[in-house]
């Protein structure tokens, strides 16, 4: 049946979605890059909550969404951006869904990197021993966890820092004590404005130049770094100058299918939140990959990159609500509720394209479900052709 999908101008317009899904199944691990999904929470529907309370999570969705990574052969990026880490989980949370998660990990055989920050530091400003400490606490839980640990951007390092030699002495501190290599990670301040500034500069060249000296410093502790600055000739650039052994993993989601295939001088490997959606269709690109055809890894990658970019339009931040969104769709969840309200986040013009985009591309196991689903929505909205 025809579904009458809403515009930016209030027009509707006529949609026909497919009938069969594009069938991936599981298969074997990667051989030629690490890949990481970063992975979104499932909030608890039920429970009496405001957009100002601590997350209400349904575990039990939540860690199923991680077996179906897992079972496609990704990583799964834990407690990151796309968890909504500081924008409804708070540290309490996250540390409940570190430990939950990383047991998980190890019942199901999976990968798993979680993400270490300073977000209980809630009361104002705080002091660069605090920022320390807060680092400390947290790396502490993930490390006893058994997972690997991933340096996340720290809001609080960034309003406190005078300059690039406080985030050297930080980072060089976390670094010495941390029990295995870890991954730095370079939020951009399109993903989460306070973080402008990174690493003591403005100007992406100085800072850059910082983030390679503390690599440079420890080489033998950082696994890789993981950046989020939407830029792929800058990565590119990065990724030439890293230590031998220190590997890249692209944040990029505008730019990712390029960055993975690499050119003659290097590859990124992947750690998104695109490939929560993507997951499947991502891990089945990668595998094609594996086998040294580039090219057919670009035509299964390529044509996913416009629903990316529409899913991390400005506000970046907000592109949360469409990943949750298309899980709904997709069957991975019973509902579109996330915790601190952020279902409101996006434009019904802007679900309906996310999921005309999604449906082209097959993404959803069960069309008539996410046909259903996507009606359901537009009555909800007052939608009637």
């Amino acid at each position: 049946m025809t579904l009458h999908l809403p515009g930016a101008h209030g027009t509707l317009r006529a949609y026909e979605p497919r009938t069969e899904p594009f069938a991936l199944t599981p298969g074997a691990p990667f051989t030629s890059r690490t890949v990481f999904s970063a992975a979104h929470v499932v909030a608890d529907p039920y429970a009496d909550t405001t957009p100002d309370s601590p997350a209400a999570v349904d575990w039990d969705a939540t860690l199923a969404f991680r077996r179906h990574l897992w079972a496609h052969g990704l990583g799964v990026a834990e407690a990151m951006d796309t968890a909504q880490r500081g924008m409804g989980l708070d540290w309490a949370g996250a540390a409940e869904l570190i430990r939950r998660s990383a047991a998980e990990a190890k019942a199901a055989g999976g990968r798993i990197a979680c993400g270490v920050g300073t977000d209980q530091l809630t009361g104002g400003p705080a002091t660069l021993a605090e920022v320390r400490a807060a680092y400390e606490e947290q790396l502490a839980v993930v490390e006893e966890s058994g997972a690997q640990a991933i340096l996340m951007a720290s809001r609080a390092l960034a309003a406190t820092a005078r300059g690039p030699e406080d985030y050297l002495e930080v980072y060089g501190h976390l670094l010495r004590q941390a029990a295995e290599p870890v991954i730095l990670h370079w939020l951009g301040p399109m993903f989460d404005p306070a973080l402008e500034g990174y690493w003591g500069a403005s100007d992406l060249d100085a800072a850059t130049d910082t983030f390679l000296d503390v690599i440079a410093a420890h080489p033998d502790k950082v696994d890789g770094i993981k950046v989020s600055l939407l830029d792929a000739r800058r990565e590119i650039d990065l990724r030439r100058r890293l230590p031998k052994g220190v590997r890249c993993y692209t944040g990029d989601d505008f730019h990712y299918p390029e960055l993975i295939a690499g050119d003659d001088q290097g590859f990124s490997h992947a750690l998104l939140g695109i490939f929560d959606p993507l997951g499947p269709l991502a891990a089945e690109a990668v595998r094609v990959l594996d086998t040294g055809d580039t090219d057919g890894f670009r035509a299964l990658l390529d044509p996913t990159v416009e629903l990316s970019r529409h899913l991390f339009q400005a506000p970046t931040r907000f592109y949360k609500t469409g990943v949750v969104f298309l899980a709904w769709l997709a069957g991975h969840q019973s509902h579109f509720t996330m915790v601190g309200g952020l279902q409101s986040a996006r434009s019904l013009p802007h679900l309906a394209r996310a999921y005309e985009l999604a449906d082209r591309l097959g993404l959803f196991p069960d069309p008539k479900l996410a046909e259903d689903r996507m009606r359901t929505l537009l009555h909800l909205y007052g939608v009637t052709p």
